[in-house]
């Protein structure tokens, strides 16, 4: 209790008491006081009086922020008025009781100590899925990275079954070989991709301050090539600078843009990527006059090997979104798709404003083969 008369911690413990509250209390009168209770002991809720000769007992809210501690905050106080009480609750307090209603009180005790309960189950649900996850994601590189050698050894020597013994045996055993090496090839690559899902994130890389538009040359240049093949043009508007793992913003545009050139109709892809500010976030866009997706697979596009097409349709495996998601998910942003089947998708992502954007004007650049 921060409170400074006597009389009061007595009217309050015997408030609670008579409501069946098993109550017992420390009494600090100064903030020094109040600091070197809460660090020395363990206390559930506390009772602040708004006003003392030299504190504010409002300010005990402050103290447990500085400390690190969830302990509610009721005051417990004479009329205060309306507007100070909701100011009082803005602050962080969790209840504001009158002292000449003291039967209030146990109720608010009752109901803070529920809701702290809430907090700390919900903390400890957060804190037991993210080790969950981090077991998960642990189990993933082990198992995937140990399959690498002996899944070589299978695709190696079915390879060299097939170049030895191809026309030599019966229409049979070429068919079987087949499916043997194209089967061992298709399971090392869904090795792989899993090991380079696994490894987003495994290693802390400090954020550094980014140009997005040298982290999307980078991407482009690793497809030039399908760029040339398919005709493709790539514009896009000047883009900001963010904080940033540049490698791994680069795999994001990269299999973006990358998808834009897969998944393309009939006529050569034309991408445009641009980006917006949007209060305290970056949107990016990256929009394409591709064959679309359907609204029912706007979700499940970003799901670890979700394929919508057959392999004899679209080669891959379906990893690329999903890697995106990771990683732009631990940049502390969000992305997304809008698309309508036929009618060409435009994928978002955000990215938060923590870097200086140079100011001037937007301007289009173009990447045509």
């Amino acid at each position: 209790m921060v409170e400074d008369e006597p009389a009061d911690v007595e009217l309050a413990l015997r408030a609670l008491r008579q409501a069946g509250v098993e109550a017992t209390a420390d009494v600090a009168q100064t903030a020094e006081e109040f600091t070197d209770l809460v660090r020395k002991n363990s206390y559930d809720v506390i009772l602040a009086d708004y006003k003392l000769p030299n504190w504010n007992g409002l300010e005990s809210v402050e103290v447990l922020r500085r400390e690190g501690l969830d302990v509610p905050v009721i005051v417990v106080s004479g009329a205060l008025g309306e507007l100070t009480a909701v100011e009082c609750i803005k602050q962080g307090a969790a209840d504001y009781v009158p002292k000449d209603r003291p039967a209030r009180l146990p109720e608010s005790v009752r109901r803070a100590m529920r809701e702290k309960k809430l907090r700390a189950d919900h903390k400890r649900s957060l804190e037991e899925l993210a080790r969950s996850n981090q077991e998960l994601e642990q189990f993933a590189y082990v198992a995937s990275h140990d399959l690498q050698e002996p899944l070589r050894m299978v695709a190696t020597y079915t390879q060299l079954l097939a170049e030895r013994y191809q026309g030599k045996l019966d229409a049979d055993a070429d068919k079987y070989i087949h499916y043997a090496v194209d089967g061992a090839l298709r399971m090392q690559k869904l090795v792989q991709d899993l090991l380079a899902f696994s490894r987003v994130g495994r290693h802390g890389v400090p954020l550094r301050s980014t140009d997005c538009n040298v982290v999307l040359q980078a991407g482009l240049k690793n497809l030039q090539a399908a760029i040339q093949e398919s005709g493709a043009l790539v514009q896009h508007a000047q883009l900001p600078r963010v904080m940033a793992d540049s490698s791994q913003l680069v795999q994001v545009f990269q299999n973006l843009i990358g998808n834009a050139i897969k998944f393309r109709g009939s006529k050569p892809p034309v991408i445009r990527v641009s980006a917006e500010a949007n209060g305290k976030e970056w949107v990016f866009s990256v929009a394409d006059n591709g064959i679309g997706i359907a609204a029912e697979h706007a979700e499940s596009v970003f799901v670890i090997f979700r394929r919508l097409h057959t392999r004899a349709q679209y080669p891959g495996n379906g990893i690329g979104l999903s890697i995106c998601k990771k990683i732009i998910e631990q940049h502390g942003g969000r992305i997304w798709v809008e698309s309508a089947l036929g009618h060409g998708s435009t994928f978002k992502f955000t990215l938060p404003v923590k870097a200086i954007t140079p100011q001037g004007e937007r301007t289009k650049h173009e990447n045509h083969a």
